[in-house]
């Protein structure tokens, strides 16, 4: 199946802000935009998982490619480190050709072409950074930079029964 990209849901993000130290709220105070958490939706541990896409920064230029980051071009980067679970019904998929703002429609649409080039490396390495994660914990500095995905599956589980 081809990977595609998904928007997740504000209101997720900050149910799940206070047990992922790498999750920011959408919009911090005095912020003008409000964050977009745009990614790729995967299946973990029969789970879906979504890995955010971060803007491309002058400090990733030195970064090499890793198990947990991967380099969309000079467009943007995957933290997989950073992935996290969610709920059928809190993504909703980004129909490119809808998107208004013409120069972001493009961005999109160029980071999409590669991502879908390099779905089979996403998928693989985010598997093997959830079997680290799980393995070992908090011992090795990998497992250190990921969500804790135990615990965010559990808050997953528990998000449609929570009070909001």
């Amino acid at each position: 199946m081809t990977i595609k990209l998904y928007e997740v849901n504000p209101n997720y993000i900050n149910y799940l802000v206070p047990y992922a130290a790498h999750l920011f709220h959408n919009k911090q105070p005095g912020q003008y935009n409000e964050r977009k958490y745009i990614g790729v939706v995967l299946v973990i541990n029969d789970m879906k998982y979504f890995a955010p896409l971060s803007s491309f920064k002058s400090k990733h230029e030195k970064m090499k490619n890793g198990l947990d980051f991967l380099k969309v071009g000079n467009y943007a980067v995957i933290n997989i480190n950073n992935m996290f679970p969610v709920p059928d019904g809190e993504y909703t998929y980004v129909d490119i050709p809808k998107v208004k703002n013409q120069q972001y429609r493009k961005l999109l649409s160029t980071e999409y072409r590669i991502i879908r080039k390099m779905q089979d490396k996403i998928r693989k390495h985010a598997a093997e950074v959830y079997k680290h994660k799980i393995n070992y914990g908090y011992a090795t500095a990998l497992s250190k930079r990921c969500n804790d995905f135990l615990l965010l599956e559990e808050k997953c589980r528990q998000y449609g029964n929570s009070s909001l």
